[in-house]
């Protein structure tokens, strides 16, 4: 396998795939801070004839998509394979989009491009390369990236489907996210402090748009975390419920990121990891914690703003649901997130998962009994991709998953 080198860092582009829609731009400067000219992939047709002739037809679709957004771009002629790389974020577990990374590789090797890096990202230590290293700074800056993307997902999603003038909503959100790109390319508003009066800022400019009362059916989305926020993966969703007029809602990213630290800090506890190791661990998850709290403080600042449950409440919802020690993939997150959504009002909720995808189906599917018993109330209904499946019968699913009554707000 190409290593990439520290040289690399100077003349190759990074190809990512489009997989957290409402951040790429936002990760993105953050590579850029750093020194890393980072390229997001982008969308073309028929993903799966990229990849298919190169793997079994019975891989995840998340994997199917990704690895055709990566051959594609080779086929494109718009970049030369000596002069980029390509990145693949690793959660780690036994998930198979775990294998995604190793695929990649084992693609390039067959198709003659050995000489193209292929770079694991991830917290974990793994798959390292000497030209890519993941800094205090690079830390520092996909924190914001994160939690901003977060919070303009969040504005976003609650007032857009109330706002007066069409197109307010989505112009104050591309407004802040250039203006956010350029404080986090050049390393400004990185400090705790400095990101909260950020925060503020953002949330009293959504509150300021005007908005009309109207009843309207509201949609919570949750699922396995590819499906959810990538526009590629659930074949854009959102345009879809936004053309039924409904308002939607997904729960944010930085839930996942805890979830997958505290599931990692679980996993080396039952291995029996020491002392000192767990206490790095407890540090990590105390600073993810305080980071969504003051997050989370500045939205509520706006009563009409509502946050995601913060994750020591979310464990609570999904505990008469799901063992805790439930975390292959999205695990007990998405339990979670669909008690959150009851909670705060939701009567309908999709859960997206992908076809192949058997921790999705033992986490989405498996629960659904339990959570039908515990929300009589609440449509509840799983949507199943596939690449080869009708796209009027996924419709015809998502159309019976929004059925319930229109809210009043």
């Amino acid at each position: 396998m190409a290593k990439f080198t520290k040289s690399m860092k100077e003349t190759h582009t990074i190809l990512l795939p489009d997989m957290l829609h409402y951040h790429n731009e936002l990760l993105q400067a953050a590579f850029g801070a750093c020194g890393y000219q980072v390229e997001i992939l982008p969308e073309e047709e028929n993903l799966p004839g990229y990849s298919l002739p190169h793997i079994s037809n019975d891989y995840c679709l998340p994997t199917v998509l990704i690895l055709g957004q990566v051959l594609a771009s080779l086929r494109s002629g718009r970049f030369q394979p000596d002069r980029i790389a390509f990145m693949e974020p690793q959660a780690g577990g036994a998930c198979r989009a775990g294998n995604i990374y190793n695929s990649i590789i084992q693609c390039m090797r067959k198709l003659g491009y050995a000489q193209i890096p292929v770079i694991s990202l991830n917290a974990f230590g793994k798959e390292k390369h000497p030209g890519f290293t993941i800094t205090p700074k690079l830390l520092l800056c996909a924190i914001a990236a994160v939690c901003f993307g977060d919070l303009l997902m969040t504005l976003y999603q609650q007032v857009r489907p109330y706002e007066c003038r069409q197109g307010e909503v989505a112009a104050c959100r591309e407004r802040w996210n250039r203006r956010l790109c350029e404080d986090i390319r050049a390393g400004k508003h990185m400090s705790g402090k400095k990101r909260e009066e950020q925060y503020r800022q953002i949330v009293r400019d959504f509150a300021r748009i005007p908005v009309k009362e109207r009843s309207i059916r509201r949609v919570g989305i949750t699922g396995e975390i590819y499906m959810k926020f990538s526009p590629i993966g659930n074949e854009h969703l959102e345009q879809f419920l936004r053309k039924q007029d409904c308002a939607y809602r997904m729960g944010g990213f930085i839930n996942y990121a805890i979830y997958l630290a505290d599931s990692e800090r679980e996993d080396r506890k039952l291995n029996g990891a020491g002392q000192m190791t767990l206490k790095g661990y407890d540090m990590v998850l105390h600073y993810l914690l305080r980071i969504q709290h003051d997050l989370y403080r500045s939205i509520t600042e706006e009563s009409r703003f509502v946050p995601d449950a913060e994750f020591a409440r979310m464990k609570e919802l999904a505990s008469p649901v799901i063992d805790k020690g439930c975390h292959t993939g999205d695990g007990w997150l998405i339990a979670a997130e669909v008690a959150d959504l009851a909670e705060k009002g939701y009567r309908n909720i999709l859960i997206l998962h992908p076809f192949g995808c058997l921790v999705s189906h033992v986490c989405a599917r498996g629960i659904m009994k339990k959570l039908h018993a515990r929300y009589p109330h609440v449509n509840i209904q799983t949507v199943e991709y596939d690449y080869d499946s009708s796209r009027t019968l996924r419709e015809s699913r998502i159309l019976l998953g929004i059925s319930g009554n229109a809210d009043s707000r």
